[in-house]
């Protein structure tokens, strides 16, 4: 997909300010299609009480797990209440790892949006910036 955009003269365009002309009317046909897919966030946070909030907007994006470090307390509400948003949830410590609950990807039921649009677009331009950065010796 980069070489098409590339050809036809579509860079990354991650200025919030002139990616919001995209979705003028008088501009619809001239939007491209993203570069990149955002198949899933993972996000770090130090307790479960603080999940649904790190992954909030998060979750109408992609599916969204959060890892907490080991062990949580056990309090069988809050990962039905995760479990509920679709939310999920992995405990790690240096020894390794545990899938509590599966994320479920709940992106359709929001539909597209402006933010998810744009942050496709800071992907694709941070994405070619990491492919282009020379290689550690």
């Amino acid at each position: 997909m980069h070489e098409w955009r590339a050809r036809n003269g579509w860079p990354p365009e991650s200025d919030p300010s002139w990616f919001r002309s995209w979705f003028e009317p008088s501009f619809h046909d001239q939007v491209p299609v993203p570069a990149v897919e955002l198949l899933g966030v993972l996000v770090f946070e130090s307790s479960v009480d603080r999940a649904l909030t790190s992954c909030g907007t998060l979750m109408t994006l992609a599916p969204c797990a959060v890892v907490l470090p080991s062990p949580q307390p056990e309090d069988p509400w809050r990962m039905i209440e995760l479990d509920y948003y679709g939310i999920g949830v992995v405990t790690a410590d240096g020894t390794g790892a545990t899938a509590l609950v599966p994320p479920e990807d709940r992106s359709g039921e929001f539909g597209p949006s402006l933010f998810g649009r744009w942050l496709l677009e800071v992907l694709y331009e941070r994405t070619l910036e990491l492919a282009h950065q020379p290689s550690p010796r």
